[in-house]
């Protein structure tokens, strides 16, 4: 690519990104020159005619073998918007997905029910990875305290990174323990993303999804493993009206319901995300009895 300009550039780029089955050809060129040249989307339509010399054509020759070889865009260039927040992530973390935002969806929903955003509130979020879920929820909580937890250091240090870069470190602390064990308890919103792909099935994942650490997606032989141990703690994390929400893989709705309903927990209708899939249960502990 040394000599051509930026346009040229993002069109052989495109057009090399669709003939390997990419999904999003343009776009992933644009995120990719706009990276290797230090530009943002405005800069680079104004860079349009600029020339890439040889240290550039190089980068650019890198970053594109990375994506033809279906790494995901967001881990090239090492961040990736949630909620409105751009978060930092790297190969100890997932990549914060859009269906996910279902979960903070869901999540606020339950906060407004029982009152004003403005008031006191504690959160956990079992298996944080890069605070995604967390920092999204402190961003529209001004009073809330949480805690983010995982069984990775490197991922702590990730999500500790990114409270601070959205002025959210204050609320924010992170504690390294496997889901809630470390935990006092006395929650009002408990969340978490779980591991929830099959141990067998994470051989045929998408190649894009297979780039996320392993132990953020092996949910054990049928996988739920991660919402048994959930289900299993969730009346000592949560206090009385609180309320814990799940994201759902895709078909697992009626098993997770049942080792929630289980624990004798009050269960809402699941959300459904974008595409249709239920994605975000919503449990209390509001009327539980033994």
């Amino acid at each position: 690519m040394q000599g051509m300009t930026v346009a040229e550039a993002r069109r052989a780029l495109s057009d090399a990104f669709r003939q390997s089955g990419i999904d999003s050809p343009e776009l992933d060129a644009r995120i990719l020159i706009g990276h290797a040249l230090g530009l943002d989307h405005t800069a680079l339509a104004a860079a349009a005619n600029r020339t890439l010399d040889a240290d550039q054509a190089h980068t650019l020759a890198i970053l594109a073998e990375r994506r033809i070889a279906r790494e995901p865009i967001a881990r090239i260039v090492g961040g990736k918007e949630f909620w409105g927040l751009l978060l930092r992530i790297t190969q100890a973390t997932l990549v914060p997905r859009p269906e996910t935002e279902t979960v903070v969806e869901a999540a606020l929903a339950v906060i407004d029910a029982g009152g004003a955003r403005t008031r006191v509130l504690r959160i956990a979020d079992l298996g944080t990875g890069s605070g995604a879920i967390l920092l999204a929820l402190l961003s529209e909580l001004p009073c809330a305290f949480g805690i983010g937890t995982d069984l990775s250091h490197d991922a702590l240090a990730v999500a500790r990174d990114n409270a601070i870069r959205h002025g959210l470190s204050p609320r924010a602390a992170m504690l390294a323990c496997n889901f809630g064990a470390a935990l006092v308890g006395g929650f009002d919103l408990v969340v978490a993303n779980p591991p929830y792909i099959a141990t067998g099935e994470i051989a045929v994942l998408p190649p894009d999804v297979r780039h996320d650490p392993l132990q953020a997606l092996d949910g054990g032989h049928d996988g739920l493993a991660a919402y048994r141990a959930i289900a299993a703690d969730v009346r000592r994390l949560i206090k009385p009206l609180g309320h814990l929400v799940l994201e759902l893989g895709a078909g697992q709705a009626d098993a997770v319901t049942k080792l929630l309903q289980a624990e004798n927990l009050v269960l809402a209708p699941a959300q459904s995300d974008l595409n249709g899939i239920p994605r975000a249960l919503t449990a209390s502990v509001a009327t539980m009895t033994r």
